[in-house]
């Protein structure tokens, strides 16, 4: 072999071990919340696009860019969105926003249980304002326990949109790691 041709084994290896270590690991942290999951995946196609006798497309480098940078957003939006969904407030929309944003002090746990509880509580605090402000109409329930389940189903809905989000970037990864293989093969 010829200097050049063993330096394009060596840079094509490289990038394979790479591709499959971001790879894996993208998968894992589609599941494990601290890691960015798919873009550590993208990561991983993207090093196998500059193998030698790797054959992926600009065009499917280019899609998968854009579903990773479209998924990455979705999943810190959707727990939000589907506390609303699930008949909370503003209150318990911006609680959910801040249970992902302080999620991640505690890690995993925290970023998978923060969005919940930050939902209930911020939720529950709206109600029982609501209720001291105008104590005789304030949820037009008599039922004591209503600021409570209306608490809970609003972080409810920042759990479902937590799962969606999980669901997304395991489609998401799984199909580039469908493509790695496909192209490695």
């Amino acid at each position: 072999k010829t200097e050049s041709g063993k330096r394009k084994t060596i840079m094509d290896t490289l990038l394979s071990i790479l591709a499959v270590i971001f790879g894996v690991v993208g998968c894992i942290g589609c599941i494990v919340p601290v890691l960015p999951g798919v873009a550590l995946a993208y990561a991983g196609y993207v090093c196998l696009y500059f193998c030698s006798y790797a054959e992926i497309s600009v065009a499917w480098l280019i899609v998968f860019g854009v579903l990773t940078a479209i998924v990455s957003v979705l999943d810190y939006i959707l727990p939000s969105y589907m506390t609303k969904k699930f008949g909370g407030s503003k209150a318990g929309e911006r609680g959910a926003m801040a249970g992902v944003l302080a999620g991640f002090i505690f890690g995993p746990v925290g970023i998978i249980l923060g969005p919940f509880i930050g939902a209930v509580l911020f939720e529950w605090i709206h109600y029982k304002r609501q209720e001291r402000s105008n104590k005789s109409n304030a949820l037009k329930d008599p039922n004591p326990h209503s600021a409570l389940h209306q608490s809970l189903r609003a972080g409810f809905g920042s759990f479902v949109g937590l799962l969606f989000g999980t669901i997304m970037k395991l489609i998401c990864s799984g199909m580039m790691i469908y493509y790695f293989i496909k192209a490695l093969i």
